[in-house]
């Protein structure tokens, strides 16, 4: 639910790298897609009356809730290939490894690894969904297998790998206005925590979806100022808000997790219905900020 493009690439790649091998094969990939992420590829409608006993491969997604387009699904058995931290999915093959970029590089590993077969296609949305999820091979998460398995992929595909940057960069010009907005109301406290909340009257304005600015967060890891920042984002259709965070230091995956979020150790997320819990949680992020700054010292 609320994919990104690591996401979507993942599934769309192995998707097709599934069919190509295996022609014969009846393979989708399921869920509600974003707008913007469609010149990715198309996911699947599925007929759920033809569908019985099936493999759910799910990828990129640590909890059963979070799984979209499954809800009248009969499957028989789950693969799981994630980089998130585990939680309830309860998988017969189960591959989570949290020290991976991607689950892109996941899904190219096992390619580059087995008799499945590559295309250019297949490659490119490897590709994007591996700097989509390191910011550009600059984040934590990015290591020396993350690059030795893109040059492989790269070597193996022969794609034209520079121009696809721009399905992940180019934006309409009233999104760069919107980053212009976060930057000038960003709030940061006297502990380095920045938080900013998006009413939907803002992203009205600049019309840009709720999407967006967990889009934009990666945007400001490079701000000396800030050691956790937050997007805190009103979903009027959901009834709920949206909350992207981030971090350079502070652990902050297990602060999400009490607010029945979760996520990486430095980048997480959180869905809350109250504005009492968003203001607990941006308290709760500031003090983890003062007491990381504390240890420093000591």
């Amino acid at each position: 639910m609320g994919p990104d493009p690591d996401a979507i690439c993942s599934s769309l790649a192995l998707r097709d790298a599934i069919k190509l091998t295996f022609p014969q094969k009846n393979v989708y990939a399921g869920g509600v897609g974003v707008a913007k992420f469609k010149k990715y590829g198309n996911l699947d409608k599925l007929d759920y009356d033809k569908l019985n006993d099936v493999l759910l491969i799910t990828l990129d997604v640590p909890n059963m809730a979070r799984i979209d387009g499954i809800e009248n699904l009969n499957y028989k058995v789950i693969m799981q290939i994630d980089h998130h931290p585990k939680q309830d999915i309860k998988a017969k093959v189960e591959w989570v490894d949290e020290s991976k970029s991607s689950t892109c590089q996941m899904v190219t590993e096992l390619i580059l690894n087995t008799k499945l077969a590559l295309n250019q296609s297949i490659a490119s949305n490897l590709f994007l969904g591996i700097v989509s999820d390191s910011e550009r091979f600059s984040l934590k998460n990015t290591t020396i297998e993350t690059l030795e398995t893109v040059v492989q992929l790269l070597k193996k595909s022969h794609i034209d790998f520079t121009n696809l940057y721009e399905k992940l960069y180019v934006r309409p010009f009233s999104e760069y206005k919107f980053i212009a907005y976060i930057t000038n109301n960003l709030v940061i406290d006297e502990h380095h925590f920045g938080y900013i909340k998006i009413s939907d009257d803002v992203l009205r304005e600049y019309n840009v979806d709720v999407a967006t600015p967990s889009n934009l967060i990666n945007n400001y890891n490079f701000i000396d100022d800030l050691l956790v920042w937050t997007f805190v984002t009103e979903d009027v259709k959901n009834n709920q808000y949206k909350i992207s965070i981030r971090s350079r230091g502070p652990i902050i995956n297990e602060i999400a997790s009490k607010y029945n979020g979760g996520g990486h150790k430095y980048a997480s997320g959180v869905k809350v219905k109250e504005m009492k819990e968003v203001d607990e949680l941006l308290k709760d992020l500031s003090i983890a900020c003062l007491n990381y700054e504390n240890r420093k010292d000591s």
